[in-house]
């Protein structure tokens, strides 16, 4: 019975590598080093791959796989310093085994659970962007953010119904907000927006009924116009004493005499003249 004669394939330059290291001396020798220098470049190159897919994987071990009693995967974020080897390929720096993060998803609504009750339409629903944000049972059909659900940042309410922020936070149960970036800069911090009707309700928890504030925000405004007022005596006093210093001035020029007639007191053998002016006099005597 004929049998053919398989014959192998050429050897590639990667195979020429690892035949070149359990190669004799004397073999080695009839190549030349061009040869062997690529031979190198080839093994180092394989090498590089090898630990390239060892650490590219997606998932670890035992996650990813849906064969599982779940049939979920979590998915799992890679972390670390990766290397560019100039060669393609990326690799991570220290252990194989790289840090992994989970990524925590939002749990959605509950369904089928106890329903919700809407205050505006009465109807039950599951869950609604007021009910999720602010604990606020209103459906979404029933939202109007505009008038009835309208927000308000936390230096108007402040403001307006003169709270402290520990009316905000401290204070049980503590409101509940939602950030937004400044519209007017945005390298400023974030705004904190609350529910107007929760803000209002837990003013007059505050202040006790609406009177009560009424009457803060006027004695507030009377203390901002005494408070105005002083400061504006303060600057009209300090313009006045700019005034009156920037008009005087001090008379530095010297006065000079003017004297009448000379007189003789025999008496004292003295003369005497006295200025016309100012009435100084002088005495002395002639020898």
């Amino acid at each position: 019975m004929a049998c053919g004669v398989v014959m192998d394939p050429e050897p590639s330059l990667f195979d020429a590598s690892f035949s070149a290291s359990s190669e004799s001396p004397s073999n080695k020798s009839k190549l030349s080093a061009a040869q062997r220098a690529k031979v190198e470049r080839n093994r180092q190159r394989a090498l590089l791959l090898r630990q390239a897919r060892l650490s590219a994987r997606p998932y670890p071990e035992g996650k990813g796989d849906k064969s599982g009693a779940s049939g979920r995967s979590e998915p799992v974020l890679r972390t670390g310093r990766v290397i560019d080897t100039g060669a393609g390929f990326l690799l991570e720096e220290g252990d194989e085994t790289p840090q992994e993060v989970t990524v925590i998803q939002e749990p959605g609504p509950i369904l089928g659970g106890a329903g919700l009750r809407c205050e505006e339409c009465g109807r039950a629903f599951q869950d609604s962007y007021l009910f999720k944000h602010f604990d606020h049972p209103v459906c979404d059909e029933c939202k109007d953010l505009d008038e009835k659900h309208e927000l308000i940042t936390k230096t108007d309410a402040r403001n307006t119904y003169l709270m402290k922020d520990a009316d905000f936070d401290k204070r049980e149960p503590a409101l509940k907000f939602i950030t937004r970036k400044n519209p007017h800069n945005i390298r400023w911090g974030e705004m904190k927006l609350f529910l107007k009707s929760q803000v209002e309700k837990r003013a007059l928890e505050v202040w006790g009924d609406e009177a009560s504030l009424e009457e803060a925000r006027e004695q507030r405004i009377l203390n901002r116009e005494k408070q105005k007022q002083k400061k504006y005596d303060k600057k009209v006093k300090e313009l006045r004493r700019a005034v009156r210093t920037s008009m005087w001035t001090k008379d530095l020029s010297t006065h000079q005499h003017t004297y009448g007639a000379e007189t003789y007191d025999e008496e004292e053998d003295m003369y005497s003249k006295k200025c016309t002016e100012c009435g100084h006099v002088v005495s002395y005597e002639k020898m």
